[in-house]
C-alpha cells in the first residue's frame, strides 16, 4: 500500500474500492472502511457482486468480471475530457509524452462503449469519475478481484494511471493500495520470494546486485531469472522439474484446474511439503516436514501497509515440529553449503545489511519503547529513520511516473452455447483461504462447512433450479455438485463460488490461464454450465 490503513479510513473524502470484499476477506480493515463510510466518507464500489458494503455505496459499478481495464480507461476519459485532471501533477511528476499517448488511447473508451463492455450504466461511470477526481483525498483500494485475471497486472497499472492523472499519489488519504490476500504476503515479496528479485526488490537481472549477494554469501549465484510458481506445473508434467519443496502452500486446494495440479505433482520424482497440517497437497508428498505456527516462533511479519512487526513466541511447539529457519539451515548444510544456525534477530540483521529499504530495521529497534509495538514501515533506510507512512511524496523512485498503455483485452475463456455462464471464485467470512486451519474449528464448521454456487434468479428460473437445490456445475476441466443459492447478488449470466471447501472445490472448474506479466491465475473468469443434480 502506498498509504496507511488509518490514513485511508480517516483522511479520505471518497474511497474507491475495486475488486475487494474486505468485510469478509479482511474483516479488520473491512470494519474500519464500513465505519468511515457510515460517518460520511463516500464510497465508489466496483465489484460484480452485491457484497455487504454495496448497501452503503454511493455508487456501485456492478461490472462484468474481467473488465477492470475498460472501467479504469472509461473513468480516465471522463476525467480528461471534462478537464478534471491535476495538470500540475501530470506535468511535473509524470512522463508528458506518455501522458499524451495515454490520453489518445483512452479517448476510444467512451462512456457508451465502456457501459457495453462492463455491463453498467454509463451515467454511473461518469458520476464515479467526477466524484473521484473532485475529491480532495481519495484512495484506490483493490484486491484479488483486480489481480486474479489474465489481465491482472494491466488492471493494477490502469488504476495507477487513474491516480496519477487525478494527482492522488504522495498525499494523505490517497494512493493506490492493494489489500494483500494472506498474512505476510507483503513480507514474502519483500524478502525475495519471487524468481525475479532478491530482498527489497533488488533485481536478479542486475549484475551488480548479483555480485553483492555473491560477496555476502560466498557463493556463485545463477544470474538467470527463475520460474514463477504457477509456471512450475507444466514444467513438472514435461519433466523439466523433477523435485519440488512446497512450504506453507496447498496448491491441490487453491490452484486452478485441480486435476492438472495433481497430474503435475504425480509427475515429480520427489516432493517435500513443509506445513502445519496434512494438507491435500501433503497427501501427495514423499516427505512431510512438520512446521510450526506463528505463535511458536520468533521473527517478523510485514503487513499490507508495509509495516514490519515483531512476532514473538508464546507457546512451545509440539514434539518434532521445528522452526522454518532450522529446517532450511539443516537442508543447506546437508546439501553441502556450510550455514551456521542463526537466531531470527541475526537473520534480520543480515536482511538489513543487504536490503537498503530495510536498512534501519532490527529486532532491537522493533522491540524498543520508541517504536512502541507499532512496527516500522519501509522504506526505512537507516537506524535513525522513522519509516515511511506515505510513499511517492515529492517524487517517484524512478523519477517521473510512467503510464501503462495496455488496451482492454477480454478474458481467456468466455461463455458460449455449451458453457453459457461466467464463474468467479472468492472467499467467505467464516473460513481462511485453503481451510488448512479454520476447518479444524467446530464452531466455524457449524456455520459454514459446504460448498455452494450463487446464481441469479433469472438463470435459475430458466434452468429449473430452486434455492437450496443441489446442482451440477461443469466446466471444460471438471465437474462438482454443490448447493445453489439463488438471488440477485450476481447478475444474470454470472455465478460465484467459494474455493474453501473440498466437497465441491471451485478449482476443479477454474482455468489455468495466467496473467501475461505476473503469471497470476485467472480465478475470476471461466465458463461453466449449471443443471439440476
Amino acid at each position: 500500500m502506498t498509504n496507511t490503513i488509518a490514513d485511508i479510513t480517516t483522511q479520505s473524502d471518497v474511497i474507491v474500492l475495486v475488486g475487494s470484499n474486505p468485510e469478509e476477506a479482511h474483516p479488520v480493515l473491512g470494519m474500519q472502511i464500513r465505519k468511515a463510510v457510515e460517518t460520511g466518507t463516500k464510497l465508489i464500489l466496483v465489484d460484480p457482486r452485491d457484497i455487504g458494503l454495496a448497501k452503503h455505496a454511493d455508487i456501485h459499478l456492478k461490472l462484468n468480471p474481467g473488465t477492470n481495464v475498460a472501467f479504469a480507461h472509461g473513468m480516465a476519459r471522463v476525467i480528461i475530457k471534462e478537464g478534471l485532471m491535476d495538470w500540475e501533477f501530470i506535468s511535473q511528476r509524470t512522463e508528458m509524452e506518455q501522458f499524451h499517448q495515454y490520453a489518445k488511447m483512452v479517448d476510444a473508451y467512451t462512456p457508451e462503449r465502456v457501459a457495453q463492455i462492463c455491463g453498467i450504466d454509463q451515467r454511473d461511470l461518469v458520476a464515479a469519475a467526477r466524484m473521484y477526481a473532485k475529491a480532495k483525498a481519495a484512495p484506490i483500494v483493490y484486491c484479488l478481484g483486480v489481480t486474479e485475471h489474465s489481465t491482472g497486472t494491466e488492471g493494477v497499472m490502469s488504476l495507477s494511471n487513474l491516480a496519477m492523472i487525478a494527482g492522488k499519489l504522495g498525499r494523505p488519504g490517497c494512493g493506490v493500495n492493494p489489500v494483500r490476500g494472506q498474512n505476510n504476503v507483503q513480507g514474502a515479496c519483500d524478502m525475495g520470494a519471487m524468481p525475479t528479485d532478491f530482498t527489497g526488490y533488488q533485481k536478479v537481472a542486475n549484475p551488480d546486485v548479483v555480485a553483492k549477494f555473491e560477496r555476502a554469501w560466498g557463493v556463485e549465484l545463477n544470474p538467470n531469472v527463475g520460474t514463477k510458481a504457477t509456471e512450475c506445473f507444466p514444467k513438472m508434467i514435461q519433466g523439466q522439474i523433477k523435485g519440488l519443496f512446497i512450504f506453507g502452500e496447498d496448491p491441490v486446494r487453491t490452484d486452478p484446474d485441480t486435476n492438472h495440479v495433481i497430474r503435475a505433482l504425480e509427475s515429480l520424482d520427489f516432493l517435500v511439503v513443509d506445513d502445519l497440517f496434512l494438507t491435500e497437497t501433503a497427501k501427495y508428498a514423499d516427505v512431510v516436514l512438520p512446521g510450526i505456527s506463528f505463535a511458536e516462533k520468533e521473527g517478523t511479519f510485514c503487513n499490507t501497509e508495509r509495516r514490519v512487526q515483531r512476532v514473538r513466541k508464546v507457546v512451545e511447539p509440539l514434539p518434532g515440529a521445528k522452526p522454518d529457519t532450522w529446517i532450511f539451515t539443516q537442508i543447506m548444510n546437508r546439501m553441502g553449503y556450510e550455514q551456521p544456525e542463526l537466531t531470527p534477530a541475526q537473520i534480520m540483521d543480515e536482511i538489513s545489511a543487504l536490503t537498503p529499504s530495510f536498512g534501519g530495521v532490527s529486532h532491537q529497534r522493533l522491540d524498543s519503547a520508541a517504536v512502541g509495538g507499532r512496527g516500522l514501515q519501509w522504506p526505512c533506510p537507516s537506524a535513525d529513520h522513522p519509516g515511511t507512512p506515505i510513499m511517492h511524496v515529492g517524487k517517484f523512485a524512478r523519477g517521473v511516473g510512467a503510464y501503462s498503455l495496455a488496451e482492454y483485452r477480454p478474458s481467456v475463456e468466455l461463455p458460449d452455447e455449451e458453457y453459457p455462464l461466467v464463474l468467479s471464485t472468492g472467499r467467505i467470512l467464516y473460513h481462511y483461504n485453503a481451510c488448512a486451519m479454520t476447518d479444524k474449528v467446530p464452531g466455524l464448521n457449524q456455520i459454514a462447512n459446504r460448498s455452494f454456487i450463487e446464481m441469479n434468479q433469472k438463470d435459475a428460473d430458466e434452468l429449473g433450479v430452486s434455492n437450496g437445490q443441489m446442482v451440477k456445475v461443469t466446466s471444460r476441466r471438471g465437474q462438482v455438485t454443490v448447493e445453489a443459492r439463488v438471488g440477485t447478488k450476481v447478475k444474470p449470466g454470472q455465478t460465484w463460488m467459494p474455493f474453501h471447501f473440498q466437497d465441491g472445490n471451485a478449482n476443479q472448474l477454474t482455468i489455468a490461464a495466467l496473467d501475461n506479466i505476473a503469471k497470476a491465475p485467472e480465478y475470476k473468469v471461466c465458463a461453466v454450465r449449471v443443471e439440476p443434480a
